[in-house]
């Protein structure tokens, strides 16, 4: 066990990341003003490193050098030590890997870069070993070399910095394109993905494989609005695979927890995960399966879309309501183990199974999962997995019950209550560190996924625990008088100003509640939030939203998020908001921000349409006709749920609903205003109010040329 030190100030810090490093050797500061003073007053240079609590590769670069008294020392005497959550602060992590991608090639955590007094980065990579390993230079040799170098050639390194920071700030402020995007644009998209996919294991690319919602969210859409099958199959085809992977937790029980998503495959068959469970993740996972439903029928998606809340209502929720941010990769073999291993937690030897369960449905349970003697984990470079095996489903419920000359039912019952006994089994061992903080951003994400389990899946639990998180967060994270949003709650406190991804997913979550409770509040809430955003992070020359705010002085330089990669832009999530605020609303400034931001982003969207997926989406709510329906009457009357029924469990991404509170003008054509009632709106004609819930479906099911 390394010796516990003195605290660093790291110690008053809220992180569970940072105080994961107070007691290190290291003379650790937070990022803030404070840090860089003592930087400017000792003529050092920043030594910024940047991670998360459940980073792998951020635990063992601190045992290895973060740990040990020689390299601390010499941090400590040629550096200003900075450790910063790249969770509580995404701005400025993403500035500085934007750096590090355009030097190395590169990105990743833990992030390394060494950064002058004025905040103008040098020399920057991920991952360094302690020593010199394999050709490459260790943490030591860097530190050394850097420090002559501070020494004797510091007009040249504050050249370099300050050349690589205009250009930083020539990429932020780029001029505005003039383009929208047209249909032509999506379809380049679809062709670009269509190239990229793994037709074997589904996915987009090779290993290490991440999962992209954004990407299905779009396909769905495409198909949806140009009858291209193979888009949306690409889709479910991935979506099942990843259902059916080592990715996803194999053992869960309803009302338990167990089951999610862990962080990303490091195969290209998904058998073999990082084991890091993330919120924001597993919150876009939901609502990408529960579309799946939608556009497939196949109860399986139904299936993985429970699973992943059952995870997030039993591990993942906050006493107050609100959702934690991650669990760890890594966790201890046994309780009385000294140091932790990846996977741990989640993985079993042969002996394992096989004393835990009885012999017919060890039997099972070892063919279905793919178990050996030796271990299943081919592609285990650090032998991390020896003799372990990583659950996933290598044979089909058919296929075992065939092997076992069983029928399908009483081979799928076998299967369950082994993996309930196991299940149990498993709690016995040290679970992985859970971090408790709370972040505004991903907990919008999961209120989104939970109004849309309450709408596609007509569960009424799903609601309840959107609204208690969308509640905590508008009591806890709003300040009311300003509109102003802050990203990080933890032991009682909320603080650090909100990002534009806090505000534009925060909004987006509101009004995806609002469209599944129509409760008038949500959107009010949603609108007041968006304009705020506007205010703060909105270009209001080139167009688009920078991720920080101009009044935070502890950001060299704000950008533009420009990738929806494992969580979406802002930029592509405040484009959707602003489209479906212009329709809700009829006010054209949103429609006008949104036409600005998306002409922003029309080069890059030009020269390469997927990296943008969730945008292209969006544009569909201006590229193709839409459809709005308004309800009129009791929610609790059984025809009024009859109406909202057919808006809720059918795949439309061309709708959006609302609460109309309609009052009949003398002489107006209408129902009985009693009478629940549907009026729909296509592009600027609207059509007689609807009573009859096969009438509302036969409107919304058709082209609209065809209407």
């Amino acid at each position: 066990m390394a010796q516990q030190h003195k605290a660093n100030a790291l110690i008053h810090e809220k992180s569970p990341y940072l105080q994961q490093h107070a007691h290190n050797p290291v003379d650790w500061m937070a990022w803030g003003e404070e840090a860089f003073r003592k930087a400017r007053e000792e003529n050092k240079p920043i030594f910024l490193s940047s991670g998360y609590s459940t980073c792998h590769w951020c635990h063992v670069m601190e045992r290895e050098s973060f740990e040990n008294e020689d390299i601390a020392d010499l941090l400590n005497r040629l550096c200003i030590p900075v450790k910063l959550d790249r969770e509580e602060r995404p701005d400025i992590d993403r500035l500085y890997m934007t750096y590090v991608q355009a030097s190395t090639g590169q990105g990743g955590w833990p992030m390394s870069v060494w950064l002058t007094p004025e905040l103008k980065p040098f020399y920057g990579g991920g991952y360094f070993p302690p020593e010199d390993r394999y050709g490459i230079a260790g943490f030591r040799s860097i530190l050394i070399a850097l420090g002559q170098a501070w020494q004797q050639e510091r007009k040249q390194i504050e050249y370099v910095a300050g050349s690589m920071m205009q250009q930083l700030k020539d990429l932020s402020s780029a001029e505005s394109g003039t383009e929208q995007p047209d249909r032509e644009m999506l379809h380049r998209a679809v062709e670009e993905l269509t190239a990229s996919f793994d037709p074997v294991s589904g996915g987009f690319g090779h290993a290490p494989k991440f999962p992209r919602p954004s990407v299905f969210t779009f396909l769905f859409s495409y198909s949806y609005h140009t009858g291209d099958d193979t888009a949306s199959s690409m889709a479910l085809f991935t979506l099942e695979r990843m259902a059916e992977g080592g990715i996803h937790d194999q053992l869960s029980t309803p009302g338990q927890g167990g089951g999610g998503f862990c962080r990303y495959a490091t195969d290209s068959a998904w058998q073999v995960p990082h084991f890091e469970k993330m919120l924001y993740d597993n919150a876009q996972l939901a609502s990408a399966y529960l579309e799946a439903f939608q556009v497939s029928g196949n109860p399986a998606h139904a299936a993985t879309a429970r699973d992943i809340f059952n995870y997030l209502l039993h591990d993942m929720t906050s006493p107050e309501g609100a959702f934690y941010a991650a669990e760890d990769a890594d966790s201890k073999p046994r309780n009385d183990a000294a140091t932790t291993r990846e996977g741990a937690f989640y993985t079993w030897s042969a002996g394992e199974i096989n004393d835990t369960l009885p012999p017919a449905e060890a039997e099972a349970f070892r063919y279905r999962y793919g178990i050996e003697e030796d271990g299943n984990v081919l592609n285990d470079p650090h032998d991390t997995f020896a003799g372990r095996n990583i659950l996933f489903c290598r044979k089909t419920i058919a296929k075992t019950a065939e092997h076992l000359r069983l029928t399908e039912q009483r081979c799928r019952e076998l299967l369950e209550h082994a993996g309930q006994l196991l299940f149990l089994k498993r709690l016995e061992r040290p679970r992985p560190s859970l971090d408790d903080k709370i972040i505004t951003s991903w907990n919008s994400l999961t209120i989104s996924a939970l109004a849309g389990g309450y709408r596609v899946l007509s569960e009424d639990s799903y609601r309840a625990a959107a609204e208690r998180a969308a509640n905590f967060l508008l009591s806890h994270m709003v300040e009311h008088e300003t509109a102003t949003l802050f990203r990080r709650y933890r032991e009682g406190e909320a603080a650090i100003a909100g990002n534009a991804d806090d505000y534009a997913f925060l909004a987006q979550g509101l009004l995806d509640l609002y469209e599944a409770t129509l409760e008038q509040s949500y959107l009010e809430s949603a609108i007041q939030l968006t304009d705020r955003q506007v205010e703060l992070f909105h270009d209001s020359h080139n167009g688009g939203f920078y991720n920080a705010a101009s009044t935070d002085s502890t950001v060299p330089l704000r950008l533009k998020e420009d990738y929806d990669g494992a969580e979406p832009s802002a930029n592509s999530v405040s484009v959707r908001n602003l489209l479906r605020l212009w329709h809700a609303t009829g006010e054209p400034r949103y429609r006008k921000t949104a036409e600005k931001t998306m002409a922003y982003f029309s080069g890059l969207l030009s020269g390469s349409a997927s990296r943008l997926p969730l945008m292209l989406e969006a544009s569909s709510l201006q590229l193709y006709p839409f459809k709005h329906v308004e309800l009129q009457g009791d929610p609790h009357d059984s025809r009024f749920r009859a109406l909202k029924s057919v808006l809720d469990t059918t795949y439309r991404p061309d709708t959006g609903n609302g609460c109309r509170r309609h009052e009949q003008s003398p002489g107006e054509e209408g129902p009985d205003p009693m009478q629940p009632a549907a009026y729909v709106c296509i592009g600027q004609r609207c059509l007689a109010p609807l009573t009859d819930p096969e009438d509302l479906d036969r409107i919304l099911a058709r082209k609209v040329d065809e209407t």
